[in-house]
């Protein structure tokens, strides 16, 4: 009878504790109430004993979970240490704390070492790792908002929901979507998201919010703070597969990476006054490749002479 009624007491407790690491506030009678177990729990311990129970359990987080603290956006040590009351200590102490913590914050990890791994969510998402690739979920998915995390490449059948978005942090940028198919590809500096079927919007640090269709394409080139969208599609008479740039934005981006990106999409020739091509400029490009010229050797003062070898020039 007294084992029962100890383990309820231990829930009573953990369940305040869940309250105050979620966010919630306490009613004032919860408060009190937490405030006279925290006081009855301490009363038989001298401070040596409390001090020493502290630094142990203290020492055996630190110790097994660094990496997962690191790597949580809410669960960090600091605020561990804010919230987590004396009488909580010493319960996380007699149910051998480190488990507690594994089974009910610890993020499930899951790594695709050799081979493509499968993965299917609580929500019904599936999610096929590539070769290397780690995704990270936290305990509480799903919430209001479905957040998992991305290292390498991935490809993600979003189960639907209007009212829970469902967000990939890929490294440096996100992908927000509400129910899709698409593909996340991370090489280096280079990152991209296939869309397949649905909408998804596409974040970057330092360059504007991007809005794909089916069969389009988000990209950076591997340059900071840049975004492309192109569509995919077949060439009526080849029936090769062919590109159409949608969209071009560069933030203080060198002039020089610009070009670069130009050329090698167009399959042109552009030349320039070297001296510019460290000049960092921002430009947004959406026309055809004789306007989007005329933008950029306006950005950086030059005109453009164009010759029948489909040769630009930019000069002043």
């Amino acid at each position: 009878m007294k084992n029962n009624s100890d383990n309820k007491l231990k829930a009573f407790i953990f369940f305040f504790w869940g309250r105050e690491t979620s966010g919630e506030t306490l009613t004032k009678k919860e408060a009190e109430l937490s405030k006279m177990l925290e006081e009855d729990a301490l009363k038989d311990l001298d401070t040596q004993h409390l001090n020493l129970t502290k630094k142990h359990i203290l020492l055996n987080i630190k110790q097994s979970s660094v990496v997962t603290f690191q790597q949580s956006s809410y669960f960090t040590t600091k605020r561990l240490l804010k919230f987590i009351p004396a009488a909580v200590i010493i319960l996380l102490l007699s149910l051998s704390g480190i488990s507690i913590y594994k089974i009910y914050f610890q993020p499930d990890v899951y790594f695709a070492k050799s081979v493509n791994q499968k993965v299917i969510l609580k929500d019904g998402t599936v999610v096929t790792l590539l070769k290397g690739a780690e995704l990270t979920v936290e305990k509480s998915f799903p919430e209001d908002t479905r957040w998992v995390s991305l290292k390498g490449d991935a490809i993600f059948s979003v189960a639907k929901s209007k009212k829970h978005p469902f967000v990939v942090q890929a490294e440096k940028f996100s992908t927000k979507v509400l129910g899709t198919v698409f593909k996340i590809s991370q090489s280096g500096n280079n990152k991209a998201v296939d869309l397949y079927e649905g909408k998804v919007a596409v974040s970057y640090e330092g360059a504007p919010l991007c809005y794909l269709k089916p069969n389009q394409v988000w990209t950076n080139f591997g340059i900071a703070r840049t975004a492309a969208v192109y569509s995919k599609g077949i060439d009526e008479k080849s029936g090769k597969s062919v590109t159409k740039i949608e969209s071009l934005s560069f933030n203080e981006v060198p002039f020089g990476e610009i070009i670069n990106v130009i050329k090698s999409h167009y399959k042109i020739n552009i030349i320039y006054p070297t001296g510019i091509a460290s000049k960092r400029i921002s430009a947004e490009l959406k026309g055809s490749i004789d306007d989007n010229i005329e933008i950029l050797a306006f950005a950086v003062g030059l005109q453009v002479e164009k010759d029948k070898t489909n040769t630009y020039t930019l000069k002043k």
